[in-house]
Parts: structure tokens; C-alpha cells; sequence
């Protein structure tokens, strides 16, 4: 493990709902290193997704302290907030939210357009590296609707690392998909595992935790268990192990 990635510290989030106070989180401390695959699980209504929107910047916490690489996110500007967002983090989402009459290619261009340090050529090479990473630059051309639901996910994981962020952040990235394109968008993420990536991941399915390094459980605003995985699942091994579709 190397620096630290994420530093949380006695994070806590409140809502109003009408009259009623709804404590999201409660005094949370969280660290994830360099390196880390990490799933964030959880029961609806624990947290785990108020700590995924506060962690990508999306929401702010009412109380507590945020370090994302190093940078005090409290202390930053709605625009400086977009920014790290932009250059430090990689979003996957449930629904892959791709622009659906672009290219996969465009698609992966994206989070580039707002970087102009980045020409036209750099932009197209970089986005067509990360195709190949996730085993899409065949398809650079294919629309979204040319392409199955995994491959739609594998282009949005192209799209998260192209600007070579300090952390991907995914977001239940398979719920919408069967077991065996599930299998294939986890040992996606693997592989960026271990090229170093750092991963933290919602899900609040066990059999995809399984794939991962570290499981943090969420209960009633707070974490209830933080397990090192001994064993994780090779999704490579368990896509091996599932009978061939005819």
C-alpha cells in the first residue's frame, strides 16, 4: 500500500424530512489506501450510499472532516469541488449514464473536454487506450445501443479511467446486469486493481463483494463491520466455472 486515498474523519450527515431529523451518518472514520479494492455494503437506508455521494464530492457532509488525496474537500469551492471530481476521480454508474447518440470512443472523450491542456489528437489517444484496457477498442465506433449492457458498463469504465484518477468510484455497477456479464465487469475492475487502481465500490450483493479486498458494512448511519477479504473470488476462474450459453 502507498499514500493514503481516502481519509474520513467523525463524518456525519443529517437530513430534514419535514419535521424529522434523519441522521445518514454518524461519526464515521474511514481510511482507504493506495491500491485498495473495496466493496461499501449495507442494507437500504445505511448510509452506504450518502457515504458514496459524499466521498465523490457529489454532497457534503454536515460535520467531519474529508481528505481526498491529501486535499481537505471542506475547504474547497462548488468550482474547485467540480474540478477534483473531474481530475481525481472516475464515476461508474448502475445505469452507465453514455450519451446515446455518440460514439463509444466520444463517450470515453468526455471528461477530457474540460481539460485544455489536452488537443484533439491527445484526447482521441487516450480515450482509444482506454477502450483497449477495458478490451473495447474494436467497438469505438458502436453507438450504445449497438452494445450489449456489459460492454455499455466496460465503455463507462473506459470513461473513469481515462484521466488517470486517484480513485474509481462505482455505484452498484451490477445491478443491472445477469450473473455471467456481472462476472465480467468484476474481473474488468480487477484487472485495474492490479494495475494499481484503487477502487471503492456500493453494492449490496455478497457474491460481488466476494471479488473484492475489503468489505466496509454500513448499519444505521455507521460502520458496523470493516473485514479484510482473505480469499478474494478471480472472476476470470468464477466466468470459467459457469456453464456456456448456447
Amino acid at each position: 500500500m502507498g499514500k493514503t486515498i481516502i481519509e474520513v474523519k467523525q463524518l456525519s450527515k443529517t437530513y430534514m424530512m419535514g419535521e424529522v431529523i434523519v441522521r445518514a451518518l454518524i461519526g464515521v472514520d474511514l481510511k482507504i489506501e493506495e491500491g485498495e479494492f473495496v466493496a461499501i455494503m449495507g442494507p437500504s437506508g445505511s448510509g452506504k450510499s450518502t457515504m458514496m455521494n459524499i466521498l465523490g464530492c457529489l454532497d457534503v457532509a454536515t460535520s467531519g472532516e474529508y481528505f481526498l488525496d491529501g486535499i481537505n474537500v471542506a475547504k474547497n469551492s462548488a468550482n474547485q469541488l467540480a474540478e477534483l471530481r473531474n481530475l481525481k476521480i472516475g464515476f461508474v454508474f448502475q445505469s452507465y449514464n453514455l450519451l446515446p447518440r455518440t460514439t463509444a470512443l466520444e463517450n470515453v472523450e468526455l471528461p477530457m473536454l474540460y481539460n485544455s491542456k489536452i488537443n484533439n489528437k491527445e484526447r482521441r489517444e487516450r480515450a482509444m487506450e482506454a477502450l483497449k484496457a477495458v478490451g473495447l477498442d474494436q467497438r469505438a465506433t458502436s453507438m450504445p445501443n449497438q452494445l450489449s449492457g456489459g460492454q455499455q458498463q466496460r465503455v463507462a469504465i473506459a470513461r473513469a479511467i481515462v484521466n488517470d484518477p486517484v480513485l474509481i468510484l462505482a455505484d452498484e455497477p451490477t445491478g443491472n446486469l445477469d450473473t455471467r456479464t456481472s462476472f465480467e465487469v468484476m474481473e474488468v475492475f480487477q484487472k485495474m486493481n492490479a494495475l494499481g487502481k484503487t477502487i471503492t465500490l456500493v453494492t449490496h450483493e455478497p457474491d460481488i463483494a466476494a471479488f473484492t479486498r475489503r468489505n466496509v458494512h454500513f448499519k444505521d448511519g455507521e460502520i458496523s463491520q470493516d473485514i479484510i477479504v482473505e480469499h478474494p473470488l478471480n472472476a476470470r476462474m468464477e466466468l470459467d466455472k459457469l456453464p456456456v450459453k448456447v
